[in-house]
């Protein structure tokens, strides 16, 4: 040991210890007064310029600046109980409820009177239950009620809660209100543009807006960031898919491929049966296949389930009246023209078509002499003729004695049927839907009959003669 001059021990281990002391000391200021200097803007026990730069912070959305700042100053001085308040305030806000909460209870212990404190607590307890209950009637179904909680009480004692702010995108979206989830997921995404659960939602909300571009971009920039994020990969692969198959059915189409046409339209909306803007136009599509096929009822389905989306889709509307000409519904394909020439009343060709079912309904109300006769409306003169005999002899009224009023008037519509079907122009007339009734024939049906009404006589030839007098035909 070094002994200085004029020092004994005793002395020495005192001025040893001294030299330890201060050293102890300046290791303290060293360790301790930076984190408080640099949380109060270099200058030491400036606690309202820190405080300033908290509230600019926390204007800015720099929550996590201002958490830094605070955390400094209270591990620089742990009785500064503003800093614990501005801190709790913030953890509220972003909903971080269980760090607010120990921080307002601290706040309190240092400052048991603080009224404001208690009240934003209570604040805290309102919107940590809120959120809970809109959580879980979000799961339930019950949107529009999860929807109040989170707007009235949620994010108004927490606006920047993120977790409440993507749950009423989510809620927006199960509500059809995809013009708000788009705004809403809008400002989250300004926020942080990498969130992607906000590119997912916002994605999805242009996807049910059939604005199917936009939608892809926005999963593709999601997978960008994260290649294998599970629900970006469904809705970006979903979406892909889906595309193909409507291009699929619309080549076919094209192609005159129409059965090929139905398989893909059939693919394409059982892909996602809630798609309503996009399923709208393959239900549309298939419908106008379906009436180039011939098959009405199918078709008629397809339209119908269009119009249920969409009551104004006028295309589908003169589509579900072709349908119905199909099935011979003419009452009601007639209805559906004629609204839709209503609708678009310098639309020529649905006026042809209102004009066809018209007629179509005309004739559907006078007599079907085919039907008549039992005979197609293709068949030859020869088959007319013998199913015309063969009738005539089964109504002939002497051949039914028992109910003759009943023969009589079948025997007219028998013979009146033979009147048009029998002659060649009339029969021409006729297939082309003009009235045969003014013809000039007499009384009955059809204005013909073969009992004398002041018509033509005939006399009936048949085997083994029919008495009785009657006028006729000569077999």
């Amino acid at each position: 040991m070094i002994n200085l001059p004029g020092m004994d021990g005793v002395a020495w281990r005192g001025f040893v210890y001294a030299i330890f002391i201060l050293n102890f000391v300046f290791v303290c200021q060293l360790l301790l007064l930076p984190p408080l200097v640099s949380a109060l803007g270099g200058k030491s026990g400036n606690a309202a310029e820190l405080f300033e730069r908290v509230s600019q912070s926390v204007k800015m959305k720099r929550y996590s600046e201002a958490l830094d700042d605070l955390n400094a100053a209270i591990e620089a001085d742990s009785t500064l109980s503003e800093a614990y308040w501005h801190r709790a305030s913030i953890l509220r806000q972003i909903c971080r409820y269980e760090e607010s909460e120990k921080n307002y209870k601290l706040l309190l212990l240092l400052n048991p009177r603080n009224s404001a404190a208690e009240k934003e607590l209570s604040q805290l307890s309102q919107s940590r239950s809120a959120l809970e209950t809109a959580l879980s009637l979000f799961e339930t179904g019950g949107f529009a009620k999860a929807l109040d909680y989170v707007d009235k009480v949620v994010l108004v004692f927490s606006p920047a809660c993120a977790k409440a702010k993507l749950l009423k995108v989510k809620l927006l979206l199960a509500t059809k209100d995809y013009s708000n989830a788009i705004s809403e997921s809008g400002y989250l995404l300004k926020e942080d543009e990498n969130d992607l659960d906000a590119l997912l939602l916002r994605g999805r909300a242009y996807y049910y807006l059939a604005d199917h571009d936009v939608a892809m971009r926005h999963y593709q920039k999601g997978l960008r960031l994260d290649p294998e994020h599970g629900e970006l990969k469904k809705a970006y692969f979903g979406l892909k898919n889906l595309l193909k198959k409507t291009r699929s059915a619309e080549d076919n189409v094209n192609k005159g491929k129409l059965r090929l046409a139905v398989e893909d339209f059939k693919g394409a909306l059982s892909l996602d049966p809630n798609h309503l803007a996009h399923n709208v136009h393959l239900h549309l599509g298939l419908c106008k296949v379906l009436v180039k096929l011939g098959r009405g009822r199918d078709a008629l389905i397809s339209c119908t389930e269009a119009l249920n989306i969409d009551a104004d889709l006028i295309d589908a509307l003169v589509q579900r009246g072709e349908a119905k000409l199909l099935t011979e519904d003419w009452e009601g394909a007639v209805d559906d023209l004629k609204s839709a020439a209503q609708r678009s009343p310098q639309d020529m060709n649905i006026r042809e078509a209102l004009m066809r079912a018209e007629k179509s309904l005309k004739l559907s109300k006078r007599r079907d002499w085919y039907k008549i006769l039992g005979v197609s409306k293709t068949a030859s003169v020869s088959e007319i003729k013998r199913a015309y005999k063969k009738l005539a002899l089964q109504w002939h009224p002497d051949k039914n004695v028992d109910n003759r009023e009943e023969a009589e008037a079948q025997f007219r519509e028998i013979a009146a049927a033979y009147e048009v079907l029998g002659d060649e122009e009339k029969r021409t007339r006729y297939d082309r839907g003009e009235d045969i009734e003014d013809m000039g024939m007499g009384g009955g049906a059809g204005g013909f009959n073969p009992f004398g009404g002041g018509g033509q006589q005939y006399t009936f030839h048949f085997e083994g003669g029919f008495p009785g007098g009657f006028g006729g035909f000569n077999f």
